[in-house]
């Protein structure tokens, strides 16, 4: 009996990946915390670390950050990518394990936004005229 590998024939990540990529989040979120870039565009920038998404070989990881009170996350992805090369030295030490320490890469995580946007798409007057006004039987509020 042969044993199927369900995730990464699908498309999926494998347990490996989301292992290392979950290793690389927490050390990529403890180094934004503690760590003092010399850069001024990230001078008082909050940056929250979503998710780490890494290549089948994991050599490269692409880091979702969301930004707290900043008027332009383009400025800010630039920033982080531009200094891409000391948070890879920095998270190095955590991954101590690992046989190659994946380059970095850094995104806006969009998640937040595309949940408001569809939010408003199902409460906008069309949608909601085809959506039930009560509850059908064995649905929650």
């Amino acid at each position: 009996m042969t044993r199927f590998s369900g995730g990464a024939a699908a498309g999926m990540p494998s347990q490996r990946q989301l292992r290392v990529g979950e290793l690389v989040r927490h050390a990529l979120a403890d180094v934004l915390t503690r760590a003092s870039v010399r850069d001024q565009d990230l001078d008082g920038v909050l940056v929250t670390v979503a998710e780490v998404r890494l290549t089948p070989d994991l050599r490269h990881a692409v880091a979702f950050v969301s930004l707290m009170g900043n008027d332009d996350p383009k400025k800010i992805v630039e920033a982080l990518n531009r200094n891409a090369r000391f948070f890879r030295g920095q998270v190095a030490p955590a991954l101590r394990q690992m046989r190659n320490i994946p380059d970095l890469q850094f995104r806006i995580d969009s998640r937040f936004d595309d949940d408001s946007r569809i939010d408003a798409l199902l409460r906008s007057g069309p949608v909601a005229r085809d959506l039930p006004d009560e509850p059908g039987p064995g649905e929650a509020d």
